[in-house]
């Protein structure tokens, strides 16, 4: 509201009986429609505004409190229509508030000179010694914080997106803070310094120092009772509970943090979940889960993670202190007790058990156990392909994305096989074949990264990974021919020649985005040139990768057809697009009877131990079927089964539409 008056002498009047003071009552400006009504015992300093005081809000249990003023002290506040202000017990200082806001039993709310208000606060992530701060903000994306992170090697990229940051920061800057519309903060205590968006909940809150709290009405932030915050960003849609402390930190979209989880120099991107235990350090990418009291995360980046109680690592080896870092790359998961010695790099999807202190480098072999046995690391090449819990991590995130703010900051990919990965299981290949090549098919151990493989794992690594780029490719391909009737081998080649040459080459996840190297270092370049100026321009790149994800991955997925198959682009023809579908069906279909079986050991006898308490066998048997239900009516199981028969009749149909031409 921009058109505000004068207080008449009688409203003055009405508000000293109302027993309210002010230093200087010619400072106070009022909406046309302002009464007095609802002001009692306020003090009123510096510049003051006020708007209409109408209205209910009806609290918990029923109660209903008018819209209002009373027992506060206002310094240089403007406050909006139908707000309710009431026991502050110090004051609220330099604040724009919003309409409808309710603040009842805080103890003060300021804003303390110029404040940036958590934007450009330095994160020192990886490396608690520094070197690889990443100085958050308001639009911030696991993307562009991985660059920041992890390209130190480009100085002058480093420098201009500081100066991007530091020129928002700064433009964002400012004396006085917000409060926005539809705003709850009851019992909370030192609020400095924040920025607060329309919708929040703030309840119970001890500290809040230097920080912006993102809400909206689409994804409200919630913060709860006794949490401690300082030097801050939370974005939409996340919760704070429940005595969770952090410094230095920012929080994505539709995180939640509680149970007096503690955080400090650690970044947190969309729908991490992170309760109990302590994190120091550390990158967390999108799906970044922990809930126990004895897991410590520290010095590592990590996304679609799932830390199993007691996790551990170490970034110190007591020589030039915690410098040490280590990653997890995306979907890796630690059992209880686990521990890894940093540095060292797990690959995509792979499980860590047992204690790991040789700085191992598995990237390149995804999908793998790493297992400590007798003081030793035993890595089982790809043998996760073939687990049901992995395909059903990879079918529970999407469903699990509680991001409801149309404005996305992480563009995130959820898929199983890409690029990212089937490059890897391809040098995965190659490095199997040649650790058997070079110590002989008949040895029974081989070392890889200062880890030991038998004989038996490395074979059936090579059959794992190579039924897995069968499936890929196969996939890609019927996905490409889809839904077109072709009249000759030239025009199938014709539709198979990629839409763009983007793609080719190595791809890259950059925690969450998955998009081919090349664009990346597009980006990259053009930050460095200037011809990307705001985070904005930053984002919507990344925007762009992310929903030209499969015109690029085709074009990758075309090249490795013809060389992983040994095809000629000017020659191949309905019969050659035959035998990869067949390859294909037999993938498809071999892995799921694999995820199958892997399945049914969830319901064998030695699973139902615990059941049937007190009684025989079959009332183990009954009891275990009442609470798990039946094998044949597990809905994965049947998903499963469904998944085969519709891979086969898709490949059937594809076959049959071309079978006249080959």
């Amino acid at each position: 509201m921009n058109d505000y008056r004068k207080l008449t002498d009688q409203e003055i009047q009405q508000l000293k009986e109302h027993s309210c003071t002010a230093e200087n009552w010619a400072d106070i400006e009022v909406a046309p429609d302002f009464t007095p009504d609802y002001i009692y015992y306020t003090r009123f300093s510096g510049k003051v505004r006020l708007g209409v005081f109408e209205g209910e809000f009806t609290l918990a249990g029923g109660m209903k409190k008018h819209a209002g003023l009373y027992h506060t002290t206002l310094h240089n506040v403007t406050v909006g229509d139908h707000c309710c202000i009431e026991n502050v017990k110090n004051y609220i200082a330099n604040y724009i508030i919003g309409d409808h806001v309710f603040i009842e039993n805080v103890d003060i709310i300021l804003v303390d000179g110029k404040s940036r208000f958590g934007n450009g606060v330095e994160v020192a992530v990886l490396n608690e010694t520094g070197g690889r701060e990443v100085m958050i903000h308001d639009r911030l994306s696991a993307h562009q914080a991985y660059i920041m992170a992890l390209y130190r090697h480009r100085p002058v990229l480093i420098e201009r997106m500081k100066d991007i940051i530091e020129k928002y920061a700064e433009e964002n800057a400012s004396e006085m803070g917000t409060i926005g519309n539809h705003v709850t903060i009851v019992d909370s205590g030192y609020i400095k310094n924040v920025k607060i968006g329309d919708y929040c909940k703030i309840e119970g809150a001890g500290r809040l120092k230097n920080g912006s709290l993102n809400s909206n009405e689409h994804a409200p932030i919630h913060m709860g009772y006794g949490v401690v915050c300082d030097d801050f960003i939370i974005s939409s849609g996340s919760h704070v509970e429940d005595g969770t402390m952090l410094t230095r930190c920012f929080i994505g979209q539709a995180c939640h943090l509680g149970h007096n989880y503690s955080a400090s120099d650690s970044l947190f991107f969309s729908n991490c979940q992170e309760e109990n235990g302590e994190a120091c350090a550390i990158f967390a990418g999108p799906f970044t889960v922990t809930h126990h009291k004895s897991t410590l995360l520290i010095a590592g980046m990590f996304s679609f993670m799932n830390a199993g109680s007691g996790s551990n690592q170490s970034n110190h080896m007591y020589k030039l202190g915690p410098i040490h870092q280590g990653a997890m790359e995306r979907g890796a998961k630690t059992t209880s007790d686990s521990y890894i010695l940093w540095p060292a790099k797990v690959g995509a999807f792979s499980l860590v058990m047992g204690r790991h202190v040789n700085h191992s480098d598995t990237s390149n072999l995804p999908f793998s156990y790493l297992i400590e046995q007798q003081n030793n690391s035993y890595l089982i090449p790809g043998v996760n392909l073939k687990s049901v819990g992995t395909i059903r991590d990879a079918q529970k995130w999407p469903r699990r994305d509680k991001r409801k703010d149309p404005f996305k900051l992480d563009q995130i990919n959820y898929n199983l096989l890409s690029p990212y990965t089937i490059q890897k299981m391809m040098k995965g290949c190659k490095i199997l074949k040649d650790l058997r090549k070079v110590s002989g098919e008949t040895s029974e151990m081989y070392s890889y990264q200062s880890t030991k493989i038998k004989n038996s794992s490395l074979n059936n690594g090579i059959g794992y990974y190579e039924t897995a780029i069968h499936k890929f490719l196969g996939n890609s391909i019927i996905k490409r021919l889809e839904e077109t009737k072709f009249q000759s081998n030239e025009e199938i080649r014709a539709r198979l020649v990629p839409d763009t040459e983007i793609g080719l080459g190595e791809w890259v996840d950059i925690s969450g985005l998955i998009a081919p190297k090349s664009e990346v270092e597009k980006l990259m370049t053009d930050i460095e040139s200037g011809v990307l100026n705001t985070v904005d321009q930053i984002h919507d790149r990344f925007v762009e990768m992310h929903r030209n994800y499969y015109t690029y991955e085709w074009a990758w997925a075309y090249d490795k057809i013809l060389s992983f198959y040994h095809l000629q682009p000017e020659s191949i023809s309905a019969k050659d697009v035959i035998t990869i579908v067949k390859q294909w069906q037999e993938a498809v279909v071999g892995l799921d009877k694999m995820v199958y079986a892997d399945a049914k050991k969830e319901f064998t006898l030695s699973s139902m131990t615990g059941f049937g308490a007190d009684g025989s066998r079959e009332e183990k048997e009954q009891d275990f079927e009442q609470v798990r239900g039946t094998f044949e009516s597990n809905p994965f199981v049947t998903e499963v089964l469904n998944h085969i028969q519709k891979k086969t009749a898709l490949g059937n149909e594809l076959i049959e539409r071309i079978s006249p031409l080959a």
